[in-house]
């Protein structure tokens, strides 16, 4: 696949870690990859990457998304972003990060919904109230 690559000279091609993320689908935006590479979200083969890091086939990819981690294998390299099928095809999850978060879903869907307010700003009296009951209900 054609893209930015890195070190033309030694055959083996690399793409920058942000364009990968981004055309594997783990990020909507190339800038929100970025972000996300700043903020320390994203580590290559256990150390903290940078934007620009050139990625190579075979490298192991840990991406935290929210509350959910990604920890994946890059299986081919592309800074083209294409239909989910391609992306899928760029990398390969391993088995442990895959139970892992079947495991985090599951407890997502059976922990108690929590508690919202219709207005804005703090609670009024009355939810004050109804929160303590509730807590003590438990």
């Amino acid at each position: 696949m054609k893209g930015a690559k890195g070190n033309e000279g030694d055959g083996e091609e690399r793409y920058r870690l942000d364009s990968w993320l981004w055309a594997a689908r783990f990020f909507k935006t190339r800038a929100l990859a970025a972000e996300a590479i700043d903020g320390g979200k994203v580590h290559v083969n256990g150390d903290r990457a940078k934007r620009a890091k050139a990625l190579r086939v075979g490298d192991e990819v840990r991406i935290r998304v929210q509350q959910v981690e990604w920890v994946v294998q890059v299986r081919d390299l592309s800074d083209r972003r294409g239909p989910a099928s391609v992306a899928q095809q760029l990398y390969e999850e391993t088995e442990a990060s895959r139970l892992q978060r079947e495991r985090q879903a599951e407890r997502m869907r059976s922990a108690p919904p929590a508690a919202l307010f219709e207005g804005k700003g703090r609670p009024s009296k009355k939810d004050r109230r109804d929160l303590d009951r509730w807590r003590e209900r438990d």
